[in-house]
């Protein structure tokens, strides 16, 4: 087929023609391109330009998913007009197969000597996606370097390059800070930001839903708590393990709500507040996109069972939900891909890779609470489907001060290369002799101290005696329960203001926009003027009414 490149695209190709193939400096090349913008295409426009010229005479790709492992599949073939056959660890000998390949990280793991044997007897190209997950002396990154070494060229990818652990990936340089490193002219770099100023990815607003809590204990106590403020214990009760964790507001948050029959949704409770305000964005976005469709990522299969039920109460449709323990849960999702259903519930399956280009509004209840987690979902959402495009993509978040720091960092976009991790400490110090080195090493190199992990934190059960993991909620040996008893109750959740493009909006300014928006978006595209129409698919309908108040002040003076 012939290629259609976005310019960045083509600027990624030229970039690694002349490192890989003009200055030979390096074998490795790395991307580092927002969520969505494109960089499948463009790693296949490299592999195609490298078999063109002679350079390469086989493809592995490595992929995080098995769900991703078959869009590459299909993509490579179709952009190169040669075939990709999936591998598992179980193929064994895949060097006689002739073809170009493509597995998952883990596979990799249990195909290490075939590949390091395909390496050898053929100049391979090796493209690996989301390549955050090969950290240093980790199983997986251990695998790939071994498998790899002898590969003749390497096209690293990936659109979060940190590591919540601070770990450093293989093939990749850092500095002394633990940050990004690899040499500029061996590097591509294209930002969220800059992906949404050049259309490439639509931008995302953030909507903070709200919640406050109250917890009434089995001892008759009360307590209260928010996002963003933590439920104050009273100091009886602060000794008890584990109970000011389990008070937790995200915890709560993540707590289904039933009616008094204890097996229907509470339609009043906290997520079903947010999937009604979802659902209803989703409806008004099917007027314009007809097959515009929502994500849920869930914490856990029985909240995603619990969602999925809220959302059949609320529409009246049932969502198709995909989990680990499901059969076929692949299918399910390439079923939804290729559908006009308007929700897919997901368990840590609809993440990192997996391209839905229709979705358009996300419901964000993870088990993760990274940054590297958050922003790979965003990635889900942005997608665009062309110039003409004009819709948006909705996060619909708890307002909760980890996810609301994460979403500012989005809007306001620094270089990735310099971008640090929040919160997380770039260095240590060595214990023996006091010398501060970066995070994420292993042995000091001034004194060759050996760090390692410290011991299982453990708690002993008051009735059997036995030792249990602090993060367990019962004894591991008898069941009893480490955390009193508690009834949780709703007091309110509201929608509590958005964050989009850098601007931080009240409540009363989302919905003065979200009310304006149609009236002002079909005058607008029905005057025919071109410039007016560019000015208002940049500017989100969110801020039109911080706008409008703007434009009354100024014409009142």
């Amino acid at each position: 087929m012939e290629l259609k490149l976005r310019p960045w695209q083509q600027e990624a190709l030229q970039k690694a023609h002349r490192w890989l193939l003009e200055k030979r400096q390096d074998k490795h090349f790395l991307i580092n391109a927002a969520p969505g913008s494109g960089k499948t295409l463009a790693s296949c426009a490299i592999a195609k330009m490298l078999i063109d010229k002679g350079e390469i005479d086989r493809i592995v790709v490595i992929a995080p998913r098995k769900e991703v492992v078959s869009q590459w599949a299909e993509d490579f073939s179709r952009v190169t007009g040669r075939f990709m056959g999936k591998v598992t660890a179980r193929d064994g000998n895949i060097g006689d197969l002739g073809w170009d390949v493509c597995a998952t990280w883990s596979a990799i793991q249990g195909l290490q000597p075939e590949m390091q044997a395909v390496c050898c007897n053929k100049r391979v190209l090796v493209i690996c996606d989301e390549h955050h997950h090969a950290a240093v002396e980790a199983s997986w990154g251990n695998s790939a370097d071994a498998a790899f070494a002898d590969a003749a060229f390497v096209l690293v990818l990936t659109g979060t390059p940190m590591r919540s652990d601070g770990a450093h990936s293989v093939w990749l340089a850092y500095d002394d800070a633990g940050a990004l490193d690899h040499p500029d002219d061996g590097t591509y770099t294209l930002t969220y930001g800059e992906a949404v100023d050049l259309g490439y990815c639509r931008p995302v607003t953030f909507h903070r839903h709200a919640g406050r809590f109250t917890v009434d204990l089995e001892d008759g106590t009360e307590v209260r708590g928010s996002g963003h403020e933590s439920a104050e214990l009273p100091p009886s009760l602060k000794r008890i393990p584990g109970l000011q964790r389990t008070l937790d507001f995200y915890r709560l948050a993540c707590t289904p709500l039933f009616e008094r029959d204890g097996s229907t949704p509470l339609l009043s409770g906290y997520q079903a507040t947010m999937v009604d305000f979802a659902s209803a964005k989703l409806t008004e976005l099917r007027h314009r996109m007809p097959d515009a469709g929502g994500l849920v990522i869930a914490p856990s299969i029985e909240m995603a069972e619990y969602i999925a039920r809220v959302i059949e109460l609320v529409e009246g449709e049932s969502p198709i939900v995909v989990h680990s323990y499901l059969p076929n849960a692949s299918q399910r999702i390439k079923a939804f891909r290729k559908s006009d259903r308007r929700w897919l519930v997901s368990v840590a399956m609809v993440s990192e890779g997996v391209d839905i280009r229709r979705l358009r509004v996300l419901v964000y209840l993870p088990s993760a609470l990274t940054e590297l987690a958050f922003r790979q979902a965003m990635g889900r959402v942005v997608r665009s489907l062309g110039p003409n495009d004009d819709t948006r993509a909705y996060v619909v978040m708890p307002s909760f001060q980890a996810f609301e720091d994460y979403a500012k960092r989005i809007e306001d976009e620094m270089r990735p290369s310099h971008r640090e991790e929040p919160g997380a400490p770039r260095s240590k110090v060595c214990p023996v002799c006091q010398v501060e080195v970066p995070l994420g090493t292993r042995v000091c190199p001034s004194c060759e101290h050996e760090f390692v992990q410290g011991p299982e934190r453990l708690k002993s059960c008051s009735d059997c005696g036995s030792l249990n993991p602090m993060n367990v909620t019962h004894c591991q040996v008898c069941g009893k329960a480490f955390s009193p008893d508690f009834v949780l109750s709703l007091d309110d959740a509201l929608r509590q203001g958005a964050i989009v493009r850098g601007m931080e909006l009240d409540e009363a300014q989302v919905l003065a926009g979200e009310r304006i928006a149609p009236v002002v978006r079909e005058r607008v595209l029905s005057s025919g003027d071109e410039a007016l129409v560019r000015i208002v698919r940049a500017l989100p309908e969110e801020s039109w009414g911080r706008l409008r108040e703007i434009f009354a002040e100024a014409a009142s003076k």
